[in-house]
């Protein structure tokens, strides 16, 4: 075997993992993966003043409302540096990082979620189901899609690691946040049973943690395979060129 065919036959093998990673690795865990049960979220009235953030040269006047705590298992995300999210760039909102669509209670314990479909807009979590039986055992004010403001780079980098299937722990304030420069605001849901256009809780981030990671084994193989891939196909290019050249002298 040639080391061009050796190659070839690493370039498809890391290929054919990555396509199968890539859809197990997003792929939601049934419910006796997760300890449960998984509590609602907590809400109490905050003694915290109204303070200001700056992010990207950017100057942020937040208003807090309550002290929040939410725990659930993340069914769907959104970054906000997407390239197809134009209105965070738009509205110079640098604050809002991420949106992470939520479940907690029932929807865990009776594993409804794993017959659903959750996807994530730039703004919006949108959930559907495939008859009215599943319907039924779905309860709505047991989900909810949550902005997530931030100006800490750790805390940053733990919410960007989130994906669909964690169990998640967040402790913050909802809040109403501004940005007078452009005249950009938005306000918080302060409960889980309303629903449409400004039915989203804000909530400006004090502390995130993982309490379970779904799905490790099934990511750490996508990347590894991914980069085998791209470094397979690097050296393949190399050796083509290579030897073309060699050819013409």
């Amino acid at each position: 075997m040639t080391f061009s065919s050796f190659l070839q036959k690493v370039m498809l093998l890391s290929l054919i993992i990555m396509a199968i990673t890539y859809f197990n690795k997003e792929k939601l865990p049934s419910p006796d993966y997760y300890d449960i049960p998984v509590p609602p979220p907590i809400q109490t009235k905050t003694d915290r003043k109204v303070f200001e953030v700056s992010v990207d040269k950017e100057h942020y006047h937040i208003t807090p409302l309550y002290d929040y705590q939410l725990e659930g298992i993340v069914v769907s995300k959104h970054h906000s540096d997407a390239f197809l999210d134009m209105s965070h760039e738009e509205w110079r909102d640098y604050l809002n990082i991420a949106d992470l669509c939520v479940i907690w209670g029932d929807n865990v314990k009776n594993g409804v979620y794993q017959d659903m479909k959750f996807k994530n807009g730039n703004w919006t979590c949108y959930f559907s189901w495939p008859n009215s039986a599943v319907r039924q055992r779905f309860k709505e004010e047991q989900l909810s899609n949550n902005h997530l403001l931030t100006d800490n780079s750790i805390i940053k980098k733990q919410i960007l690691g989130a994906s669909p299937g964690d169990h998640i722990r967040l402790k913050g304030i909802l809040v109403n946040y501004a940005n007078r420069a452009n005249q950009f605001n938005r306000g918080t849901s302060t409960s889980r049973t309303d629903r449409g256009q400004g039915a989203c809780e804000v909530i400006y981030i004090k502390s995130f943690d993982f309490i379970q990671k779904a799905n490790s084994f099934q990511r750490i193989l996508f990347e590894v395979s991914k980069v085998i891939f791209f470094f397979s196909l690097f050296l393949s290019l190399l050796l083509y060129f290579t030897s073309r050249r060699k050819k013409q002298l």
